[in-house]
């Protein structure tokens, strides 16, 4: 009818930053098809490279040229990781892609890094069994080294040539050209180095 606005999906509202359901039918079956592809990768270890790019390849929204994940590995969709050219993530990574996750050329994940998009509502009835979440993006621009351990939190954007300190918590975004550490992440120095 006229006048009637569309009801979004949960899906929808999930990749417009607004609070949904978690647990929306179609958002169950998207995770479970890419926690089987994660299995498989997982699975694989690194015996078989080929095999396991192609199953990144498969699970990832975009990638570039030269992309190597090291398992095990963890996502929840998957489709929303954008990955560029010379990507390297490496042992234990985890990246809760409720939202995009884009990452620039030639950027370097440590050890267990965890990239989180997804938060949860402060309303204690609305976290009750994990029934609602937000999300946020995170954006790493080109030639970000995230160091083992750190966590990046929703929202958050890292500009070009930013080395993040081992064991860091990024609550907030940063610009170009700066070494972040602690927690929460703060600048510690400038990163002067240019080609």
């Amino acid at each position: 009818m006229e006048g009637e606005e569309k009801m979004k999906s949960e899906k929808e509202k999930m990749l417009s930053g607004e609070v949904f359901k978690v647990n929306g039918s179609t958002l169950v079956v998207e995770r479970g098809h890419a926690r089987r592809l994660v299995q498989s990768f997982n699975e694989l270890g690194e015996d078989q490279p080929a095999k396991s790019r192609a199953l990144i390849r498969e699970l990832f929204g975009h990638v570039g040229n030269g992309c190597e994940v090291h398992p095990h590995f963890r996502c929840d969709y998957g489709y929303n990781i954008e990955v560029g050219d010379d990507f390297f993530a490496n042992y234990d990574c985890v990246m809760l892609d409720v939202s995009p996750i884009r990452i620039g050329d030639h950027c370097l994940l440590g050890p267990r890094v965890q990239l989180y998009t997804i938060n949860h509502p402060l309303d204690p009835r609305l976290r009750r069994n994990g029934a609602y979440g937000q999300s946020f993006d995170i954006t790493l621009g080109n030639d970000v080294w995230v160091g083992g351990g750190s966590i990046i939190c929703p929202g958050v954007t890292l500009g070009d040539n930013v080395v993040v300190g081992a064991g860091s918590v990024v609550t907030k975004s940063f610009g170009d050209n700066v070494i972040i550490a602690g927690n929460p992440a703060r600048i510690i120095k400038k990163n002067s180095y240019r080609e």
